[in-house]
C-alpha cells in the first residue's frame, strides 16, 4: 500500500460537485482509484478544497518577456493595436537562443503551476535560428519548451505551428524568418518527428497548428486535412482580427471558418483560437462540427481584439476552452470569469452563460468545465476530471483565504470561479505528485533569477 496515496481535503470536487469528507486515492501509476483502500498512506489537506487541475489551452510562453513592455503608444499621435503590438513582440522572438527559450518558458510554466494549471497547450512557432536557418534538429526549440514544462511538472501538448508567409499578397517579412517552414511537407514531417521523439512520455502530447489563414495557403490547409494523423489535435488562430477576415475574403471569397470547413479541417479535434469575429453561419458550422473555440479574454481585451460570442457558440453546440495566450496575466479562473463578464457588458444582463438549471452553481460549473474538461478535450489529453482511471492532476484552494472565507458547500464553486484570488491556490499535483506545496514550488528562486537575468539582457 506504500505506493498508494490518499489525499483527504475538507471538500473534493468530483462528478460535477463538491463532496464533504471525501478522499482522493491515487495509485502507483498516478491515476485515480475508484475506492480508498485500507492501509494506504493518508495525506490530510485540512482547510482545503481539492479540484481537477486547470487546462490552459493556448499559450505563447516566450511572450512572458514582453509583459509590461507594450502598454503605451510608441509614436506620438499614433495608435496602438494588435499589429503594433506584434512588432514589439518580434523584438523578443528575433534574438532568443534555445536556452533563452527554456528559461522564459520555465518561468511562465512555473507561474501557471502556482495558479493551479496542470496542463498547457503551447502554440509554438519559434522554430529556426535567428537568421532563419534550421537547427540541426528542426525541433530543438520545441524540445526546449517541452523540457521547461516537464522541469516544472506540467503536462504539455506542443502544438507545432505551420507558418508559410507574411500574408496574402504581402511581401516576406524578415522578422518572421524564425517561423517559416520551407513547405507543408516539412511542417508535417517535422511535427511527426517530434511526436515520435516524445511518444514514451505520458506527460507530453503533440498537435498540428497551421497558424492562421493569413500565414498559410489553402493548399497547406488541404494537405493538413488530408494527411494529419487522426490522433493529433489541430489548433489554428481563427477570426481574431477584422483585417484577417478581409484578407481571407479577398483571397478565397470565404470567411475563415468557411474556408476551414471547405478544406475538411473542421471537426471535433479542431480548435479555433479566439473566434472573436464570427457570423451566425460560422457559429453554426463550429457547432455542427462539435469544434472547440479557445477564448483568451485577458489577451483579447489587452489587444483590443473583441469579445468571443461564447453564448451563441455554446447554444450552437460548440465547445469553449480557455488560454492565457500572450501571458498578460496567468490566471485561468480569471479568464473564465472575464469571458462571462465581458458578455454581460455587451448583452446588458447578468449570468449570460448560465445553463438554466436554477442552481446556485450552474454557471460556475459550466465555466469550470470549460477550464478543465473542454480544455483537455481540445488538446487530446485525458485530464480535466478526477474520475476513476483518470490522471490524478489537481489543485487545492485554502478555504480560510480572505477571498474564500465564508463560502459554504453550495456557494464554494461560484466563490472559487468568480472570487478566488491567486494566493488561494495552495497545492498542485500532476499524476498524484505534488509540485506545489503550500503555495511554493521548489524551482521558484532558481527560475526567477535566470528569468531576471534574461529580461535584463534583452531590455537593458
Amino acid at each position: 500500500m506504500s505506493d498508494i496515496t490518499v489525499y483527504q481535503p475538507d471538500f473534493l470536487f468530483a462528478e460535477g460537485r463538491f463532496h464533504e469528507g471525501r478522499a482522493l486515492a491515487v495509485g502507483a501509476d498516478g491515476r485515480v482509484l475508484g475506492a480508498v483502500p485500507e492501509g494506504a498512506r493518508v495525506e490530510r489537506l485540512a482547510g482545503r478544497a481539492l479540484l481537477p487541475g486547470l487546462v490552459n489551452g493556448h499559450s505563447h510562453a516566450f511572450q512572458r518577456l514582453i509583459r509590461g513592455r507594450t502598454e503605451y503608444v510608441a509614436s506620438a499621435g499614433g495608435k496602438d493595436d494588435f499589429w503594433s503590438w506584434r512588432e514589439a513582440m518580434y523584438h523578443a522572438a528575433e534574438v532568443l537562443t534555445p536556452e533563452d527559450i527554456h528559461v522564459a518558458s520555465r518561468q511562465v510554466f512555473l507561474e501557471m503551476a502556482l495558479a493551479g494549471i496542470t496542463t498547457v497547450g503551447e502554440f509554438h512557432y519559434l522554430h529556426h535560428q535567428p537568421d532563419g536557418t534550421p537547427y540541426a534538429d528542426r525541433n530543438a526549440l520545441a524540445h526546449a519548451v517541452i523540457r521547461a514544462a516537464t522541469d516544472v511538472g506540467l503536462r504539455i501538448c506542443l502544438l507545432r505551428v505551420g507558418y508559410a508567409r507574411a500574408g496574402f499578397n504581402a511581401p516576406s517579412n524578415p522578422r518572421q524568418r524564425r517561423f517559416i517552414d520551407a513547405d507543408v511537407d516539412t511542417f508535417l514531417s517535422t511535427t511527426e518527428a517530434l511526436s515520435h521523439a516524445t511518444r514514451g512520455d505520458p506527460r507530453v502530447n503533440v498537435g498540428l497548428a497551421p497558424h492562421s489563414v493569413r500565414a498559410v495557403s489553402r493548399d497547406w490547409l488541404t494537405q493538413v486535412a488530408r494527411t494529419a494523423p487522426a490522433s493529433m489535435p489541430i489548433h489554428m488562430h481563427v477570426a481574431e482580427q477584422p483585417k484577417e477576415i478581409e484578407a481571407c475574403l479577398a483571397e478565397h471569397g470565404r470567411r475563415p471558418v468557411e474556408l476551414v470547413s471547405d478544406v475538411g479541417l473542421l471537426g471535433p479535434r479542431f480548435t479555433a483560437v479566439h473566434g472573436v469575429h464570427l457570423t451566425e453561419a460560422e457559429v453554426t458550422l463550429l457547432g455542427r462540427a462539435q469544434a472547440t473555440v479557445c477564448a483568451c479574454p485577458s489577451t483579447e481585451r489587452n489587444l483590443g481584439d473583441g469579445i468571443v460570442p461564447a453564448d451563441a457558440l455554446v447554444k450552437a453546440g460548440a465547445r469553449v476552452s480557455f488560454g492565457s495566450d500572450s501571458q498578460t496575466v496567468v490566471d485561468l479562473l480569471d479568464e473564465a470569469r472575464q469571458l462571462e463578464q465581458h458578455l454581460r457588458l455587451v448583452r446588458l444582463r447578468r449570468a449570460v452563460l448560465d445553463p438554466g438549471t436554477g442552481t446556485l452553481d450552474g454557471l460556475s460549473a459550466r465555466l469550470f468545465d470549460m477550464a478543465t474538461v473542454q480544455g483537455a478535450r481540445s488538446l487530446g489529453m485525458g485530464t480535466g476530471t478526477l474520475s476513476a482511471g483518470s490522471p490524478a492532476d489537481f489543485f487545492t484552494v485554502d478555504l480560510h483565504h480572505p477571498s474564500l472565507v465564508g463560502a459554504g458547500p453550495t456557494s464554494l464553486l461560484p466563490g472559487i470561479v468568480f472570487g478566488a484570488a491567486g494566493g488561494a491556490v495552495r497545492e498542485v499535483a500532476v499524476a498524484g505528485r505534488l509540485m506545489v506545496r503550500d503555495g511554493r514550488h521548489p524551482l521558484t528562486d532558481e527560475s526567477g533569477r535566470a528569468f531576471q537575468q534574461l529580461a535584463r539582457r534583452l531590455y537593458p
